[in-house]
């Protein structure tokens, strides 16, 4: 396996992003190990928080949770996805599944022996995040899922879902910082823009965000497709407490926040907030109201 790993320079000085650099290594599946880089502030003996990013951001995401989060008395561990961030990127878009996504993050999740978990996943955080949920929902206190699914090739996606395909795979220049602008609704400075370019200084470094959106399983025979019945099964004896915060600008999601309140028994009985003028990215619109909304959660489940 061919890796790239994005130069330092390319992270110093984000705005609103002073956080100390982490490491944890994976294995790569062919018998070497890949660096992930994660964010951990506050207490290392509070209550972990996973903050689970998606496609095509980073921990960068979470910036104005973060803080919030950690002044509270909680852990705010935000990792990047391997093919993501400061994370080392695999050269070649064979190199990513789905399934090596998941083994990679349950390898991160027992590295740093994180218990007692709150999720918080949006977009392929979930995809990912809900799948370790399923398998070891003993290490879960809590989820809060955020504009995000869990497909199974069973049902149809929707032509918002399959127009982003479609422009992810066409678009000579996959330009990661104007995807953010794109599906958020606050204008991003151009700063925070180039930010969100930062890890990918060409385009020899974007395998895995070219790849993610062809991951998604489509149809019922995808590799994807029964592991996440599974899952769906799991989730349908998951008690613990889940809680939906979608927000109500988002095409590719919207309404996917009904199949988690009617299928997971955690949700069942629970106000579900809709978080209001946010886009699909609604950790940049509305990231403070966000993180006190887990706080909350923390203190009251």
């Amino acid at each position: 396996m061919r890796v790239l790993r994005t130069p330092d320079e390319r992270f110093r000085d984000l705005p609103g992003y002073p956080f100390a650099p982490h490491w944890a290594e994976v294995p790569s599946g062919d018998g070497a190990a890949l660096r992930m880089h994660f964010v951990d502030e506050g207490s290392r003996g509070a209550a972990p928080v996973l903050l689970l990013h998606g496609e095509p951001s980073w921990s960068y995401l979470y910036r104005k949770m973060i803080p919030i989060l950690a002044a509270s008395g909680l852990r705010a561990v935000a990792p990047d996805l391997v093919g993501f961030g400061r994370s080392d990127k695999p050269a070649e878009r064979g190199d990513y599944s789905y399934q090596r996504h998941v083994d990679w993050m349950r390898d991160f999740l027992h590295g740093q022996d994180l218990r007692g978990v709150t999720l918080f996943a949006q977009d392929w955080g979930g995809l990912i995040g809900l799948r370790l949920v399923a398998e070891e929902p003993e290490r879960f206190a809590r989820v809060v899922v955020a504009n995000t699914f869990l497909p199974t090739g069973d049902e149809e996606l929707g032509e918002p879902f399959l127009r982003w395909r479609r422009f992810s795979q066409e678009i000579p220049v996959f330009p990661a910082g104007g995807i953010l602008q794109a599906a958020t609704h606050e204008d991003l400075p151009p700063e925070v823009i180039a930010a969100y370019d930062a890890p990918f200084p060409d385009e020899s470094y974007q395998a895995g965000a070219r790849q993610f959106p062809l991951l998604v399983p489509t149809g019922s025979e995808d590799p994807a497709a029964a592991p996440n019945r599974r899952a769906w099964a799991a989730l349908g004896r998951f008690e613990r407490p889940f809680l939906t915060a979608f927000s109500d600008g988002d095409p590719i999601t919207r309404g996917g926040e009904r199949a988690f309140q009617a299928r997971v028994p955690g949700a069942r009985g629970r106000v579900h907030p809709t978080i209001r003028g946010a886009g699909h990215f609604l950790q940049e619109d509305r990231g403070e109201e966000l993180a006190r909304l887990v706080v909350e959660f923390v203190a009251t489940t």
